[in-house]
């Protein structure tokens, strides 16, 4: 059915229920890893799991999935990462209570020599956070997931993770140490810090949380100002389990803003920017952005209409200061959904019947498109990625639930954990009185 002859509600619950399923198929049932993608041969990503244990929630809501079949993916997933090991060796699949960036699909070990990820842990954790919080029914099944959700949670060492620095470390590695690298300037780390000075055991100090804050760029472009962060995703990945409407930390306090009001205009000056279209692509303009960190048809240099252009493969795309090659990403409109439903709609709507880009075989959009770089196949969209990928397509179905019901941040209100990591954060306002 085209788009055109759909209410917003049957459009969102399509995109919504199609985008579900690579949580049923990309799994392995027996340990609840997800592929990073549906390439074949890929690991698992424990931020498409964290991203899972939310979406299964939701699809119960949804009637995508029996409750009975979601908790017994979740208390297998819980049961794996119990269980898994936890040492310095290098085919562990954590330390010190944080995991690898990938892991086998079936073995859950480290996978291509990764890196222990705080950011991609903390997905995983407010995954089983939410999972936790959702799951309340007084059954064995369900205590048990709700205490292991939690047991795993907490054994997180925060403190470690800091590397002897103020700020949180982007990894570690068996064999190197950690990465030179620290979560400095404003970017998908919001849930990292709140969790991370949420915990019970080894909580990060409240300096740690300042030290982050005092690393913000605020820039002004196109008429709107905001604490800046290029790719659309960093705007994102931390509002799919918190509802920053209202509240407020030290920083934003200061502005007379909040996080939710600091997205909407990352999303709106991508708009704009497309509008403007400085470095004239095609099918830029009111209905087509969409600039993240994606996959793209480079690495690649071709002259297209006398003008030589340069494509990248991974890169995190943003704007107004680039990187851009051309490279739209679906997934990361309709995840801007909450934010500015006025422009996500209609996006969603142009990408769905004038560019074409909704698998046909029931599977959502597709993941990235660039209409400039040559495809005889379909000359709109021009190349579109054959892949799709798990930390893409669960913004897609907790984001248009945050739209439509709320769910996600509503079940993240009432976690003790969220709860004191926002308190330390020193956040205030709006739902949050009376809470803390």
């Amino acid at each position: 059915m085209s788009a055109a002859d759909q209410t917003d509600e049957q459009m969102l619950d399509e995109v919504q229920r199609e985008t579900f399923n690579y949580f049923i198929r990309e799994v392995n049932p027996v340990n609840g890893m997800v592929a990073d993608s549906n390439q074949p041969g890929q690991p698992a990503s424990i931020a498409a799991i964290g991203l899972a244990l939310t979406a299964y929630p939701i699809g119960v809501e949804r009637g995508f999935i029996t409750r009975a079949e979601a908790v017994r993916r979740i208390l297998a997933t819980l049961e794996f990462f119990h269980h898994s090991t936890q040492s310095n060796a290098p085919d562990a699949t954590g330390y010190k209570g944080f995991y690898y960036h990938f892991l086998d699909m079936d073995s859950g070990s480290r996978a291509w020599q990764s890196e222990l990820s705080t950011i991609d842990s903390a997905l995983l954790f407010a995954g089983m956070l939410a999972a936790a919080q959702y799951f309340d029914a007084d059954n064995d099944d369900e205590k048990k997931l709700r205490e292991r959700a939690e047991a795993l949670y907490r054994r997180a060492d925060w403190q470690w993770a800091q590397n002897g620095k103020l700020t949180v470390s982007h990894g570690w590695k068996p064999k190197s140490g950690f990465l030179r690298w620290q979560w400095e300037g404003y970017c998908e780390a919001l849930i990292l810090y709140v969790l991370g000075l949420g915990s019970p055991t080894y909580p990060l100090p409240k300096e740690a949380y300042r030290a982050w804050l005092s690393s913000y760029a605020w820039k002004s472009a196109y008429g709107l100002e905001m604490v800046y962060g290029g790719p659309l995703f960093m705007h994102q990945l931390s509002h799919i389990w918190i509802d920053f409407r209202g509240i407020r930390d030290l920083f934003m306090r200061d502005k007379n803003l909040d996080y939710f009001e600091n997205s909407r205009r990352a999303t709106l000056l991508q708009q704009r920017y497309a509008i403007e279209n400085p470095l004239r692509y095609p099918y830029y303009g009111a209905q087509g952005w969409g600039i993240t960190a994606c996959n793209g048809p480079g690495p690649k240099m071709l002259k297209i209409d006398g003008i030589e252009r340069r494509f990248f493969g991974y890169k995190a795309r943003g704007v107004p200061f680039g990187p851009d090659d051309g490279t739209l990403a679906p997934w990361a409109v309709v995840a801007s959904l909450p934010f500015a439903p006025e422009i996500v709609l209609p996006t969603m709507r142009f990408f769905i019947d004038e560019m074409e880009l909704k698998e046909r075989n029931g599977e959502g959009f597709k993941a990235t498109f660039n209409p400039l770089f040559p495809n005889p196949e379909n000359k709109k969209a021009g190349w579109s990625s054959p892949w799709k990928y798990g930390i893409n397509q669960g913004p897609i179905v907790m984001m248009i639930e945050n739209y439509r019901s709320g769910l996600v941040w509503e079940l993240m209100r009432g976690c003790r954990y969220l709860l004191e990591g926002l308190r330390r954060a020193e956040f205030h306002g709006g739902w949050l009185e009376g809470l803390l």
